[in-house]
């Protein structure tokens, strides 16, 4: 039987990778990996690349899925994603699709799965899981997610923003991931949703590369001009003590 493993590449430190997955590497004869354009690099091959070894020659196949909120072209490129990766899988025995952070977090894997498990159920597939970067990035400003009863709530910050207040209401840590282009409609919201000002805030860009930047503030120090801030941001805010 043919054999896929989507494995979870972290956030972008190749020293985060699991010993599970790179023994699932190590064992693949083509490698699949997600990009946003056929001439784009992949993030996730990027983190991988270290572990991948030369003289072992896997195929490396590049899945294109592009950068949309269309839902007729997200579907289209997971029908056409999935089936050529069931052809490539089948015709290698063994592959790998690696994906940043978790299979199962944000990640294009999900709509692959539910596609391969319903239309290609010769494959047998397995998940090796990724650190995703909300547990990197508390490691590196020093911020507890959670505490005893308290509660975390992880939103993506591309998307409609409107039930951040009502969220917030309820949550004693935020975590906001993907495009920080956002994060000065997040500030705003979280200051109207009764954050006090002196609640912890942190920043990170680009976790686990060479152009990693992690800032630690207060909601009420923090800039809210937030243009020059890349995709793979995060924005975490723990309410205060007293707040």
């Amino acid at each position: 039987m043919a054999r896929l493993t989507a494995i979870g590449c972290g956030p972008g430190d190749p020293d985060l990778i699991t010993i599970k997955a790179k023994k699932a590497i190590d064992a693949a004869r083509t490698i699949l990996c997600p990009a946003s354009a056929a001439d784009r690099p992949s993030i996730a091959l990027s983190i991988a690349q270290p572990l991948i070894e030369p003289a072992k020659n896997q195929k490396v196949v590049k899945l294109v899925f592009p950068m949309t909120r269309d839902p007729a072209a997200l579907e289209e490129a997971w029908d056409r994603n999935a089936e050529e990766m069931a052809r490539e899988v089948e015709a290698a025995g063994r592959a790998v699709y690696l994906t940043v952070g978790d299979p199962y977090l944000y990640s294009t894997w999900m709509y692959l799965h539910t596609r391969l498990a319903r239309d290609h159920p010769e494959i047998e597939i397995d998940v090796v899981p990724g650190i995703v970067s909300a547990f990197m990035f508390a490691s590196r400003a020093g911020m507890s997610l959670a505490e005893g009863a308290e509660k975390l709530t992880i939103v993506p910050s591309c998307y409609d923003l409107t039930q951040v207040r009502e969220l917030a209401k309820s949550s004693d840590t935020m975590v906001f991931l993907k495009d920080g282009q956002y994060f000065g409609q997040v500030i705003a919201l979280l200051r109207e949703a009764g954050y006090s000002a002196d609640s912890p805030l942190a920043i990170g860009q680009d976790l686990g590369t060479g152009r990693e930047r992690v800032t630690r503030t207060t909601l009420g120090a923090v800039d809210a001009d937030m243009s020059e801030m890349r995709y793979f941001s995060i924005l975490m805010v723990r309410r205060a003590r007293n707040g």
